[in-house]
């Protein structure tokens, strides 16, 4: 049964699930620092979709919600989605790719507000036609952007290297001017061909798009390669990003309830 929006008061964000084996069963899955980031960043209420794919109806979730945030995963985005074949052994969620592909095209189609974020990030590039370095670490002149599995969460998520802003891009101007920032580094994937419906926002020193928007899209769109929802309260770029989000997804709601 679908919630009620004349009862809801913060905004209602899709937060997509990923398929997982927890004991012997496969689970639908989301991250506690993702759900906790929309809760508390964007002060809206999270709605884990399942990984569905093709039996997922994407109009009916839609019209009950003001935005989507699309998150990380340890899998992959399958190659054959643009046009390659995998390389070596890589961990894949066939299930998500099929739920939120179509689901990014849709939320771009109604202007509604979409925060992307690491596989998420990648998945809006590819959904848009863009493509992928399947290993980063091994392409000519980049940086290996991967964690050390050895570390620990709290020095995984440590900030690693600068990303530089384009001057007066969105991310620049939400940011509040700042022509650098540092971030965490957790990917071993990353942008090879931008789409061309996406615009830059910030680059790494190696030159990989770290962040990018929709160019020409009606409402919010930000999409980053690094974790912003790690301990976002600690950090007041993050802060800055989920508000942004927040106040997108309860424009968005207050617009539908004056049309309905």
């Amino acid at each position: 049964m679908l919630i009620s929006k004349a009862k809801m008061s913060k905004p209602l964000v899709i937060v997509p699930a990923c398929v997982n084996r927890v004991g012997v069963h496969a689970n639908h899955t989301a991250q506690l620092k993702y759900v906790g980031a929309v809760t508390v960043g964007a002060h809206c209420m999270p709605l884990i979709l399942p990984a569905l794919g093709d039996a997922a109806d994407l109009d009916t979730v839609l019209d009950a919600v003001d935005g989507v945030m699309l998150t990380g995963s340890p899998s992959n985005v399958h190659p054959s989605l643009y046009g390659e074949e995998p390389l070596g052994e890589q961990p894949f969620d066939a299930a998500r790719d099929a739920t939120t592909l179509p689901l990014i095209r849709a939320v771009l189609a109604r202007g509604m507000p979409l925060l992307a974020i690491c596989r998420g990030f990648q998945e809006l590039n590819v959904a848009l036609g863009g493509t992928l370095h399947q290993a980063v670490h091994y392409v000519d002149g980049m940086q290996d952007h991967r964690e050390n599995y050895a570390d620990t969460l709290e020095q995984q998520y440590a900030a690693a290297h600068r990303v530089v802003l384009e001057q007066q891009g969105r991310l620049f101007q939400l940011l509040g001017g700042a022509s650098e920032i540092m971030v965490n580094s957790l990917h071993g994937q990353g942008i090879a061909q931008l789409a061309s419906g996406l615009t830059v926002e910030a680059r790494a020193d190696d030159g990989l798009v770290e962040a990018c928007s929709v160019t020409d899209a009606a409402g919010f769109t930000m999409a980053v390669q690094w974790h912003p929802e790690w301990r976002l309260e600690e950090n007041e770029n993050s802060i800055k990003l989920f508000a942004a989000f927040g106040q997108a997804c309860a424009s968005y709601q207050r617009k539908k309830r004056e049309g309905a």
